[in-house]
């Protein structure tokens, strides 16, 4: 090997042990000074506590109970409204309802639709829908649009229906 792609190698592990967290810089935030008399900056008394993370911490168990809620209503009208799509998988943990290709009543056309419902509240705002053709052209969006308001209309009339209005 000769000498520059040796000196590239060592360059690249170095960039890598610096990238990792090999050298470690404090550094100090706008928080950290204070206005002192007569308007002079100070340093602060108390110093920054940094937590050090590894990436090892992603895998570790949580001792925290996370709970998601997504609106039961606006989930029912999903399934009910685009029940002409074969359901894939569904998360109601996480609010995400995956579709695979269908065709709709009187349409020609194939789509597939995500669905993210991601609040417990009845609310436009609640929900989002995404669409795809088959031959990967766009969908409108008004057809978006359009499928957004008739799971709302539909998850009104459940509210309505259960006596929760």
């Amino acid at each position: 090997m000769n000498s520059v792609a040796r000196f590239s190698i060592s360059v690249i592990a170095l960039s890598a042990m610096t990238a990792c967290g090999g050298f470690r810089q404090n550094s100090q935030s706008a928080d950290d000074y204070g206005q002192g008399e007569g308007g002079n900056t100070t340093f602060a008394a108390t110093p920054v506590q940094e937590r050090e993370t590894t990436i090892w911490e992603i895998f570790a168990p949580s001792n925290e109970e996370v709970e998601l809620k997504v609106n039961k209503y606006i989930w029912t009208a999903s399934l009910e409204t685009l029940d002409f799509l074969p359901i894939e998988s569904v998360d109601p943990f996480s609010g995400v309802i995956t579709t695979g290709y269908g065709t709709p009543p009187g349409g020609g056309q194939a789509y597939r639709a995500t669905i993210f419902v991601r609040d417990p509240a009845l609310d436009a705002r609640s929900l989002h829908v995404a669409m795809q053709r088959r031959n990967g052209r766009a969908v409108p969006d008004s057809t978006v649009r359009a499928v957004e308001d008739a799971i709302l209309a539909r998850a009104r009339q459940l509210r309505i229906r259960d006596g929760r209005f």
